[in-house]
């Protein structure tokens, strides 16, 4: 009999944590304290009501078209088979590689599914160095895999583009393709198995991008 088994490919979101250099930390606090609530309840019955401020670009998250693209589908324009399920593939490069061309991706079937790139920078999660020089798509691979189709593209950096200029063109060419994008995954190097790829936010009408719950789901004898 086959045991389902998940493994979880998001980092924690906690008070103060800083996700994107120049974007502030969320602020994670109660609306109403366990305290405050015992007045307004029979003796012993008591609750918390968390309040969270912070910008969507948070955590690990998703963007979906709308985030690069004005009239492009936003979170609650997005259909669930475009996030769950997903049959998952992981490519892995060299730790020390910055700028990850298509030659990593040639003669792999990656249509329909979530392409999962892992190079272990998740290690600097939280850190300093996780914000600078990390590594990220280059534009001639965000264009081979936008004409090879698949659902969704993942990596464990700080962000799929280059960000030490203004362009994104890995942004521009997935998107402008309805790829859905997944951001500052990890434990990818857990992945040894055929998996499928989950990574649902809420239903938010006008918004692109999103914390998300990412995990992948395996069956195991």
């Amino acid at each position: 009999m086959k045991k389902r088994t998940y493994i979880d490919l998001s980092h924690i979101i906690e008070d103060g944590v800083i996700t994107h250099k120049g974007l502030p930390a969320p602020i994670i606090c109660d609306y109403l304290s366990r305290e405050a609530s015992r007045k307004l309840y029979e003796p012993g019955t008591e609750f918390q009501i968390g309040k969270i401020e912070m910008v969507t670009n948070t955590g690990t998250y998703i963007d979906v078209p709308f985030h690069r693209y004005k009239d492009g589908a936003d979170l609650a324009q997005t259909a669930i088979d475009k996030t769950a399920g997903l049959e998952g593939i992981v490519v892995s490069v060299d730790p020390t590689l910055t700028a990850i061309d298509e030659s990593h991706f040639q003669h792999i079937d990656v249509k329909g599914k979530a392409v999962l790139i892992h190079t272990g920078w998740d290690r600097y999660w939280n850190t300093d160095d996780y914000l600078e020089n990390h590594p990220y798509l280059t534009e001639s691979a965000a264009a081979y895999l936008v004409s090879q189709q698949p659902a969704l593209v993942g990596i464990d950096s700080m962000n799929i583009d280059d960000t030490k200029g203004k362009a994104r063109p890995a942004h521009t060419l997935l998107l402008g393709a309805d790829i859905v994008i997944a951001e500052h995954l990890c434990h990818l190097d857990q992945l040894t198995e055929s998996f499928l790829f989950y990574a649902v936010p809420p239903k938010i009408k006008g918004a692109g991008t999103f914390p998300i719950r990412a995990f992948a789901e395996v069956e195991r004898k």
